[in-house]
This record gives structure tokens, C-alpha cells and sequence, in this order.
């Protein structure tokens, strides 16, 4: 094993920290190697993975943040999994610190199950195995093409990992906790803005789904839905057979009109009961917030996640 580290111009006291570090794990055996920008200011995320990437060796690559902790035996059990999948990326099942913080989405990252590792990458919570779990072949990171380093404001994981899907490669989680996963405000995740996550999600579902549907529902008539509509391309826009929802107000209503179309007349879209609407459906109700009513009613349709839906929020 070989620890890679880079300092991205940190003004704490981490380099300190790095070299005692070198120096005990140097002596089990451990090389360390440490790079460093010596500028005045930071590069980025982006900008130090790859770094810490290219002056390493391995065949393998471990990701850490600087803020998280590895359990023991995290290595092992993701790189027995890694020989099996080379093209794919390895995570973990993790505990979130404070033990409250995120609860819904710690949730949703323990318990996907693999089919959903692969069928949930739409939602709003990011990357289906978060990125400091991830573990791959050193080959495998190339092939996809590193990360991208525009800095502050880009989601430079959400990126690589839709890159790495549009290539074919695939997605495992070790069902063990194997880190301890830090929740604070001041995180490099939080300076990236919705709106920018938000358009990624729709063109990747533009690309990975709406191009190869003819028609399709949005599940969801109110705010969430009709922004979703309003963000697709033309082309999508024309595929939208109608909205479905729960809400009487709604769907007595009986339609959505697009007041911002350019078109003459104005593009009505009809709003109906889910059970009377035609799958397939992009779902845009979040889940895991209605007290189990909102999965109840998608159960009830028996329909196949991946084919006849896809979950957005």
C-alpha cells in the first residue's frame, strides 16, 4: 500500500499533520508520497484528486477526503470486489457524523439495492455510491478521463461519474460500513449551486432516457414538475403526454399551460390521477417524505424501476 497525498494550499495546520503521519507510517512499511501547491490560493477539488491520482503508483485507486475516517479492513473488502468488476466503481455503505446530520440521504445511500445503484443516478442526491467510498483500477480512472478541474463551483464527482456511466462502466457498494462520513456546512459539496446540479441531471436524463421514450408522464403537477418540463429541450417538451399527481385541486384543474412557450397557441399539457396515467414516468416526488403514502401508490402499479420509471427528485 502506497498513501497519496496532495495539499491543495491549505493555510491550517495540515502540512504539519502530513509529515507526522509520513514518518509513523513510513516505518510500518507504508510509502507516503506528498505533493503540493505552493500557491497563494487553492486549485480545487478536481484539481488535487488528479494530482494525488498522477504522482501515485497503484493499480488500484482508494479515495479519502481529508475530513473522513476509513474503517479497518475498508481496503481489503473493496478491492476484492474490484478484481471481479475492473470497470466499475466500488463503494460503501458509511456512518454519517454528527450521527443526525442527512438522515434521508444517508438512508438513501445504505439502501439501494444494486439494481437502484445504476437506476437512481437522476435524483438530486448525486452520485448512487458517494465519492469518498469510491475504489477502482487505476486503468479504469484513465479510461474515463479524471476529473474535472474547474474548481470552486463545479461537482467534479456528479461529473466523472456520469462520464464513467456513459462508458459502460458499472457500480457496486460493499455492504459493510467502512467510513465514517463527516457532515459539516463549510464543505467544498456546498459551494456548488442546485441550478448548476440541477441542469446536469436533466441533460444526462435527456441523453440516457428521454432520447430513447416517444412519450412519457411526469409524475408530480406542481412546482417540482413543471420545472422539470419547463428545463427540457423542445424535443422533450412535445414528448410530455401529461402530468399525474394526487392533489383534487390539480387535477380538477385538468391542465397545465405553458405560459413561457413562444407557440401559438400555448402549449397545454393535460394533468390527471396517477392510476389514470400512461407510464412510462419520470417521477419527480421526493422520497422518503410522505410517510410511506408516495411509495404505497407507485407499489400499486407494479411497475419495473429502470424501464417504466425513473426517479428525478
Amino acid at each position: 500500500m502506497e498513501l497519496s497525498i496532495f495539499n491543495d494550499a491549505s493555510k491550517d495546520d495540515s502540512a504539519e499533520i502530513i509529515e507526522k503521519w509520513k514518518i509513523k507510517l513510513e516505518e510500518v512499511g507504508v510509502s507516503v508520497i506528498i505533493g503540493t501547491n505552493n500557491s497563494s490560493q487553492p486549485r480545487g477539488v478536481g484539481f488535487a484528486k488528479n494530482r494525488a491520482v498522477i504522482q501515485s503508483s497503484g493499480t488500484y485507486l482508494c479515495f479519502l477526503d481529508s475530513d473522513d475516517v476509513m474503517m479497518p479492513q475498508r481496503v481489503r473488502l473493496q478491492h476484492q470486489v474490484a478484481i471481479q468488476h475492473p470497470n466499475s466503481i466500488i463503494g460503501c455503505q458509511v456512518r454519517r457524523e454528527p450521527l443526525d446530520s442527512t438522515e434521508r440521504y444517508t438512508r438513501w445511500i445504505n439502501n439501494l439495492s444494486q439494481e437502484q445503484l445504476l437506476t437512481q443516478v437522476f435524483t438530486s442526491h448525486g452520485p448512487t455510491v458517494i465519492m469518498p467510498t469510491w475504489f477502482c483500477s487505476r486503468e479504469w480512472f484513465f479510461h474515463v478521463g479524471r476529473f474535472d478541474e474547474g474548481g470552486k463551483g463545479v461537482p467534479e464527482d456528479l461529473l466523472f461519474f456520469y462520464e464513467h456511466l456513459q462508458k459502460g462502466g458499472g457500480v457496486f457498494r460493499v455492504n459493510h460500513c467502512l467510513l465514517l462520513y463527516r457532515y459539516h456546512p463549510q464543505a467544498a459539496s456546498h459551494s456548488v449551486l442546485e441550478e448548476t446540479i440541477w441542469n446536469h441531471r436533466v441533460r444526462f436524463l435527456e441523453d440516457r432516457v428521454l432520447s430513447s421514450w416517444t412519450s412519457f408522464t411526469i409524475w408530480n403537477a406542481g412546482k417540482q414538475g413543471k420545472k422539470l418540463y419547463r428545463s427540457l429541450s423542445p424535443a422533450n417538451q412535445k414528448k410530455v403526454s401529461a402530468f399525474c399527481d394526487v392533489d383534487e385541486k390539480k387535477i380538477t384543474k385538468g391542465f397545465y399551460t405553458y405560459e413561457e412557450s413562444e407557440e401559438r397557441p400555448k402549449p397545454k399539457i393535460p394533468v390527471c390521477h396517477f392510476r389514470d396515467a400512461t407510464p412510462p414516468f419520470v417521477i419527480c416526488v421526493k422520497l422518503d417524505m410522505t410517510g410511506g403514502a408516495f411509495e404505497t401508490n407507485l407499489a400499486t402499479l407494479n411497475l419495473k424501476e429502470g424501464k417504466d420509471y425513473y426517479h428525478f427528485n
